[in-house]
């Protein structure tokens, strides 16, 4: 994400943008791994999951609570957790990982006895859902996507002159991140820090996977993402992809449970990329592959002279450079690291031992 007007200089607009890549041959084949959760029956047999038993919600989770108060026992394909405990949320309503059926549905924590629900266009799994008085403030990195004018602003501008730093542009760096993620087709990706689910969108409208999970911590973020998704005609209620919102440092799903990651010009907001970083560890299946883009603090042209300066001007942001990117990544427990780099732009991918 950036942070300067767009009428700023390329050098400053550059603090604020996301990430790109160039073709790559695609990761290593790995073999089959066992999956904990399985999204639907179109997951891919290199994929299998078990189906996780939950018993059927507390009556006021219900959209029509029924006469017959008896304990029934449902089997679910449930992907979500509870960011508090990571217990598996218990579901009531139908089966599914798509906008109309998540909106139907209520989730429940068993242990935390913690409720969540898509009251207002997403499904909120963040640990202060529900809070009546407190409301968490964020870092300004993260407090600015927040805002209702940036997030309308985003895909209308504000993303496009991310190509001034290096940034191949949205197509191509889709493309590029396919190239990575062959190997989790027929899987769940979820595209963390989505923005207004430029991506998101992209990876869905593909088919390649068994769910798409749209997630960000901004409200309003998520508001155009939803608002995007319902005007593109080539979407339709069953089109695999949930909106969802969550702190990317509290990812609420179960470890190993998921296929896919993908972080499109987000790290350099987090808060503390080592944190972020550690979460989508835990929560890739053995195998599952990250890709991520994101600014670097300076592009190997930049003069030695000026870039003190220029790290000065940016510490409000995690802006890292290649080998920092890299160090993380292999200190979370993560493998096999590639990346490219383009002026200031970096896209690299890793995968779960």
């Amino acid at each position: 994400m950036a942070m300067a007007s767009l009428t700023t200089s390329s050098s400053s607009i550059a603090l604020l943008n996301k990430p790109f890549l160039r073709n790559r041959s695609p990761l290593s084949s790995s073999t089959s791994h066992s999956r904990l959760y399985r999204l639907s029956s179109s997951v891919r047999s290199r994929f299998p999951s078990a189906t996780i038993r939950a018993v059927a919600l507390e009556p006021e989770l219900n959209e029509t609570p029924s006469s017959d108060k008896k304990e029934t026992e449902t089997e679910q394909t449930q992907v979500f957790a509870c960011p508090v405990c990571y217990e598996p949320l218990m579901r009531k309503g139908p089966s599914g990982i798509n906008l109309q059926a998540i909106y139907r549905s209520g989730f429940k924590c068993g242990q935390c006895n913690k409720t969540y629900s898509s009251k207002d266009e997403y499904l909120d799994l963040t640990v202060t859902a529900g809070f009546d008085s407190f409301n968490e403030v964020k870092p300004i990195t993260t407090e600015l996507f927040r805002s209702p004018l940036v997030s309308f602003l985003y895909e209308r501008g504000w993303r496009q002159n991310f190509a001034r730093s290096g940034f191949p542009g949205p197509d191509e760096e889709f493309r590029m991140a396919e190239e990575y993620f062959k190997e989790a087709e027929g899987g769940v990706l979820v595209d963390v820090s989505c923005g207004s689910g430029l991506f998101s969108r992209k990876f869905a409208k593909s088919g390649k996977y068994s769910g798409v999970i749209a997630l960000d911590y901004s409200e309003n973020m998520l508001r155009q993402c939803n608002e995007f998704i319902k005007k593109d005609t080539t979407f339709d209620s069953s089109t695999n992809i949930a909106v969802v919102r969550a702190d990317v440092s509290r990812l609420p799903f179960p470890s190993g449970s998921v296929d896919a990651v993908h972080a499109g010009a987000a790290l350099h907001c987090w808060p503390s990329p080592t944190n972020a970083i550690a979460e989508i560890c835990r929560v890739l299946r053995s195998g599952g592959v990250f890709v991520g883009t994101t600014f670097l603090r300076y592009s190997p042209s930049t003069p030695w002279i000026i870039r003190p300066f220029q790290s000065r001007i940016l510490q409000n942001y995690n802006y890292l450079m290649q080998d920092e990117i890299k160090d993380v990544c292999t200190t979370c427990g993560l493998t096999d690291y590639e990346d490219i780099v383009q002026d200031s732009f970096i896209m690299f991918t890793a995968r779960k031992p």
